[in-house]
């Protein structure tokens, strides 16, 4: 049942969630995990068709449990739903181009992708949870903290806006090493394994160590989208159901826009954009809490504006680049 929120805390939405809908919540991951799996059961290179439609279903498992939350708790649930849902996609773009290099650089072939990323995700949402559980409790108990969160989130903005081209190497370099010291690591794969022998030994095959940074580089991601997502909602129910269901979909993202990077040049500005802008929500929501719905349409426009100024940009380029090659073969 809604209730309203306290005065003195915000005028975020404050749940009476019953035990229930937190089993029917882990229920429906857990469903929607183990079908997934049971998809990709078999090692193979998804078609952009098959990521697409795939991206389409869990786009839509996200939206549709909006709905529930709009039955059960009320409008104002379902816009913190659908703003926390928004801001998790959209910062998890960068993880999308991080996991490229990633892969790259291990040499890790597309049809064993899928195997890795769907265990990183796992790990990925039991990670969030925690966070979440520590982050919410941390806020009800310490208003100041709101503070801390939204300075953080207004650097980590200013960062990504100038956003290097080797972003995320020196964490997969970093997380290789760490695990290099834990264990030996193969040079060469042995099928979909993540373990293998290696001079009588037990070894990490580079499937992996792939997991391993995969894990690595969530949590350094966790710590910016975390605090972005308490900055549009403080109600554990809702923060974790929209970071859930935002990540649940990012494996077929991956492989619906890895080798999109140049195309949406614009997109991580746009997501530091968006940082800086829940970052300064926060910093003053403990005086000032803006509307839900407006800070929800402040970062659609963000991201339509970056969507719409990345696609004119790779038109022109096209167009420059056509220029060229007519010059370079006169008739």
């Amino acid at each position: 049942m809604f209730l309203a929120a306290e005065a003195d805390r915000s005028t975020f939405v404050e749940l009476d969630v019953p035990l229930g809908a937190w089993i029917g919540l882990l229920v429906v991951i857990l469903a929607l995990l183990a079908i997934d799996l049971y998809r990709h059961r078999d090692a193979h290179a998804p078609s952009p068709r098959e990521a697409l439609t795939e991206s389409i279903i869990w786009v839509m498992c996200g939206l549709t449990f909006a709905v529930v939350i709009a039955i059960m708790f009320g409008g104002d649930a379902f816009g913190e739903y659908i703003s926390g849902y928004l801001i998790e996609k959209s910062l998890s773009v960068d993880n999308v181009f991080v996991w490229s290099m990633l892969f790259a650089t291990l040499s890790i072939p597309l049809r064993y992708q899928h195997r890795v990323l769907f265990w990183g995700i796992f790990g990925a949402l039991t990670l969030r949870a925690i966070f979440i559980l520590l982050g919410t409790a941390l806020i009800g108990r310490f208003w100041w903290i709101l503070l801390v969160f939204g300075v953080f989130l207004v650097y980590t903005g200013a960062k990504i806006i100038r956003h290097r081209a080797d972003e995320g190497q020196s964490e997969a370099t970093r997380g290789l090493g760490i695990l290099r010291r834990i264990m030996p690591v193969t040079k060469e794969l042995d099928g979909q394994k993540f373990l293998t022998k290696l001079n009588g030994r037990r070894a990490a095959t580079p499937l992996l160590a792939a997991l391993f940074v995969v894990e690595v580089t969530d949590i350094i991601f966790a710590v910016d989208s975390v605090p972005a997502i308490l900055a549009v909602s403080n109600e554990p129910y809702i923060v974790f159901a929209s970071n859930a269901f935002a990540i649940l979909g990012l494996r077929a993202m991956y492989f619906l826009l890895a080798n999109a990077k140049e195309r949406f040049h614009y997109l991580s500005h746009a997501l530091g954009g968006i940082l800086i802008f829940v970052g300064i929500k926060m910093a003053i929501s403990h005086w000032y809490h803006m509307n839900t719905y407006l800070s929800l349409t402040i970062i659609v426009a963000i991201l339509i504006a970056a969507i719409v100024f990345s696609l004119r940009r790779a038109k022109k380029l096209g167009m420059a680049m056509n220029e060229l090659s007519h010059d370079d073969h006169p008739h």
